[in-house]
């Protein structure tokens, strides 16, 4: 396992972390608990220590599972909860922002609750909410922050703008971006947030399962399921569907020559950015977890780091 420091935190992370929205079971289709607790035993055993999580992820149903899992092995990892994201009351639509010290308090604590810990290494707030000020919302986490159940705080999908307006009241050590190699759009706050010190956390990093290479047919999802609601999920729908499948050519070459699955090409592209220090996948069983987790055992040389780079840029434009 590769490991790399959280920015000014100085925390070691490995360059791997699990992901949990699947394992909330609500919009990704079903899980198995057991499945998904095994699986992050087995990520943990590899060196994975790192765990992201969030109360909308199932409405507390990943915490419960990830409480579960981590029950007699809290100090072996750090845990990353998010909060300020709202779900709409008839459940139909997407979440919404809600960065009042009223809801994200509810959320914080009932997170605590089902993880069976009384505080996490690392909580963020989840989107910018125009709403509600910012010093409100820093001065709640501020004040979690001196009562020991938050070590570090930090932000999410928070672009320039916002990060140096809530920097004047929160020490900003964090920032979780979207980013894969289908999703660019973050990457100037990612550098930039780099260059003040703040680790980059980058969830969505196989693309929703695009980037693994298992998904070779445009893929149809019930009514209901998230990847029909939110606009980061235009590659799986048309037009972009098709230029992906072009660019997995260039991915499935290396993977080939690598003799290793395609999973493990585009993580490594994630984890090798300068600008990253670790990036989320999602896993719902032990397979996927050893097979994401060799992917540290090798890195892709800078020639096919360049070559991927060229590929993105010519199937899917800068």
């Amino acid at each position: 396992m590769r490991y790399k420091k959280l920015g000014r935190s100085g925390v070691d992370v490995s360059t791997l972390t699990i992901g949990t929205w699947a394992m909330g079971g609500v919009g990704y289709g079903p899980v198995e608990k057991k499945e998904c607790i095994d699986a992050v035993h087995a990520m943990v055993e590899q060196g994975v220590n790192h765990i992201d999580t969030a109360w909308v992820y199932g409405l507390g149903e990943s915490d419960k599972v990830i409480g579960e899992a981590i029950k007699g092995i809290r100090d072996k990892v750090l845990i990353t909860t998010k909060c300020g994201f709202r779900n709409p009351s008839d459940g139909v639509g997407p979440n919404f922002p809600d960065c009042s010290p009223e809801w994200i308090t509810k959320c914080f604590e009932e997170s605590l609750r089902n993880l069976g810990t009384d505080y996490v290494d690392f909580f963020l707030i989840h989107v910018p909410d125009a709403n509600v000020p910012y010093e409100v919302t820093a001065e709640c986490v501020n004040k979690w922050i001196r009562d020991g159940k938050v070590c570090y705080a930090g932000v999410s999908n928070f672009g320039v703008e916002d990060m140096e307006k809530m920097g004047k009241y929160l020490d900003i050590t964090a920032n979780q971006s979207g980013y894969s190699m289908v999703n660019r759009a973050e990457e100037a706050n990612m550098v930039w947030a780099r260059k003040h010190e703040i680790g980059i956390m980058t969830h969505s990093s196989l693309a929703n399962g695009i980037l693994t290479g298992a998904i070779r047919e445009l893929p149809r999802y019930p009514k209901d399921d998230i990847r029909n609601i939110y606009p980061m999920y235009s590659h799986l729908r048309e037009p972009m569907f098709s230029k992906v499948m072009e660019l997995l050519k260039t991915l499935d070459k290396i993977a080939a020559e690598r003799n290793v699955p395609v999973a493990q090409v585009s993580l490594n592209w994630n984890t090798q950015k300068d600008f990253v220090t670790t990036s989320l996948c999602g896993v719902r069983n032990v397979k996927e977890a050893l097979e994401n987790c060799k992917s540290t055992e090798w890195e892709l040389t800078a020639e096919e780091m360049a070559a991927i780079d060229k590929a993105i840029d010519n199937t899917l434009g800068e």
